[in-house]
């Protein structure tokens, strides 16, 4: 069955009834947690200002003691170095003085052999100040966060198939459940080593989580309401999430409790278990009619309707009947055609994963109050998806991924240019290239949705978020290169972010079209210009035929 045949046999339900109201709010509120789970490094990863820290026990003198630390070139105390120990105890005892008897700049320096003091005024602790991943160990900040990206690639390569397997409903439950129960075993971690290799586990089930909801409402909701559900609602949820992260976090300054404030929520979305139903669209397609119309009938009794007595008529004779045939991640590269779509968009969504974890980890680095920071870089999200659903309406989808990305590219590139002292003008900058690059990122969301047939839809889904993962991983690094030239993760992410959006607009137009089904109705990709598309399948064959003579 075509998406327009499925479309038409469910048209008796109407667009916004009660059962699609239900079903866009639930599935928006599920989304909300994985904001806190994929962004709460950017305060539990957070590195205070530090210093060696010289023992009480230290038998020397005052003076001694204000100038055990060496001062850097910008005139900061130094983070990883004291003066020796030993020789301001001998210097001590014979009643010197410092810059006075002893120039203290020749003094030999050392490690912080006793360990670090952190400044206490921001964070009660963080993960940084727990197992002191500072100096020679500050490497595995930015690893952390990798790990964690990691757990989210692993994810997405296996809940796509999953859920294309057993279904989009099962999946979106499991997913949240790993999400929430194995952040809260890591409130409770012993360890740096314990804390990353749960974060792995979360990683799997955060992405997984969102990516399972977001297909099951482009499924079951209609054409008009899909539109805002993939690119106003799920976004701007978890934008929400996203700004109540550094309110809860300015309250809570130590990173335990803000982690086991932040998971308890997720316990209250059991009972959705029972308000959410399988997708109908994918029952479908595996030869589940029976299920698939139970729904749709429970569907027209919430809204009010009287459904027709038979919604899916038997098949055919000559038609096969019983369940379709299953897929997996190789058909995603089987012919040259969805080969290309699909190495194209996995080249966007890498990029565009660098440039938005890039920028929202980067918020505590900025200039100002961090809590402040960040909270803005989440409400610049809101307009962004608004602009997003207002382009995707009206705009073509190539020409709508194209003017945002370049956008996000061509803004981040301005910021190098800048002169030190515009500070607060290189972080409306910033802002604005995080205004970009999210509009691309919630039309990347849908679009991919659109050029992929239900029968892969999910795998697809699951294929491209583990693509760009391999951006996400990349990304700490970006921000932690920013150490050694502060302008060059924007370089960096404005060039890519430049180039995917040429290379977007190599893809196969969407407006107007259908949700394939199956392979076979997916678009051609071309090189030539295409014009507003036809509503039909049959129009998509001659459109691939007279593109395949150009």
């Amino acid at each position: 069955m075509s998406s327009s045949d499925y479309d038409e046999r469910t048209a008796f339900l109407g667009d916004w009834g009660r059962f699609q109201r239900t079903v866009f709010f639930l599935l928006c509120s599920s989304v909300i947690p994985n904001a806190f789970t994929g962004l709460t490094m950017v305060f539990i990863g957070d590195t205070p200002p530090h210093r060696c820290h010289v023992p009480a026990g230290a038998s020397i003198t005052a003076a001694w003691r204000n100038v055990s630390i060496p001062v850097e070139a910008d005139g900061s105390p130094s983070r990883c170095s004291r003066y020796r120990l030993e020789a301001l105890e001998e210097y001590s005892h014979r009643g010197l003085e410092p810059w006075v008897d002893v120039n203290v700049s020749s003094i030999e320096q050392e490690r912080c052999e006793d360990g670090w003091e952190y400044d206490r005024d921001m964070y009660v602790s963080t993960i940084v100040t727990e197992w002191d991943l500072v100096c020679t160990d500050d490497w595995k900040v930015p690893l952390t966060s990798s790990l964690f990206f990691c757990g989210v690639f692993i994810g997405s390569f296996v809940s796509g198939q999953l859920s294309d397997r057993f279904g989009r409903k099962i999946v979106l439950f499991l997913t949240m459940g790993i999400q929430t129960v194995f952040t809260l075993i890591q409130v409770f971690s012993p360890s740096w080593v314990v804390f990353c290799s749960l974060f792995i586990i979360v990683g799997m089930g955060q992405i997984s989580n969102y990516v399972a909801a977001f297909v099951l409402g482009m499924e079951i909701l209609s054409r008009p309401v899909r539109i805002v559900f993939s690119t106003v609602g799920v976004c701007i949820f978890f934008s929400i999430g996203y700004m109540i992260l550094p309110l809860v976090a300015y309250f809570i300054r130590d990173w335990r409790m803000l982690l086991l404030a932040l998971t308890l929520p997720g316990f209250l979305y059991i009972p959705l278990w029972w308000m959410i139903p399988e997708s109908p669209r994918w029952l479908v397609s595996q030869g589940r009619v029976k299920d698939a119309e139970a729904i749709l009938r429970d569907a027209a009794r919430r809204n009010r309707i009287t459904a027709p007595e038979v919604i899916f008529p038997p098949p055919q004779s000559g038609e096969k009947a019983g369940r379709a045939q299953s897929h997996n991640l190789c058909d995603l590269v089987r012919s040259s055609n969805i080969r290309a779509v699909t190495i194209l968009l996995c080249l966007v969504w890498t990029t565009l994963s660098i440039g938005y974890f890039g920028l929202s980890l980067n918020t505590s680095n900025l200039y100002g109050n961090a809590y402040l920071n960040c909270f803005f870089s989440a409400a610049v999200e809101v307009p962004a998806y608004v602009f997003s659903w207002i382009m995707f309406r009206y705009w073509p989808r190539r020409l709508c991924l194209f003017f945002s990305l370049a956008l996000g590219g061509v803004v981040l590139l301005f910021i190098h240019l800048l002169p030190q002292y515009l500070i607060y003008v290189s972080i409306v900058l910033e802002m604005l290239g995080k205004f970009g690059v999210t509009t691309a990122f919630a039309i990347v969301y849908a679009f991919t949705a659109e050029l992929y047939p239900t029968i892969l839809r999910n795998t697809a889904m699951g294929a491209c978020s583990m693509a760009s993962r391999a951006g996400s991983v990349c990304a700490p690094y970006f921000i932690y290169l920013g150490g050694y030239y502060k302008a060059l993760p924007y370089i960096l992410m404005g060039c890519l972010n430049v180039l995917s959006g040429l290379l977007s607009l190599l893809l196969p137009e969407s407006l107007g079209m259908p949700l394939p089904e199956t392979i076979d109705h997916m678009q051609t990709i071309t090189g030539c210009g295409v014009g507003r598309p036809s509503h039909s399948f049959k129009a998509v064959k001659a459109q691939q035929e007279a593109m395949s003579q150009c």
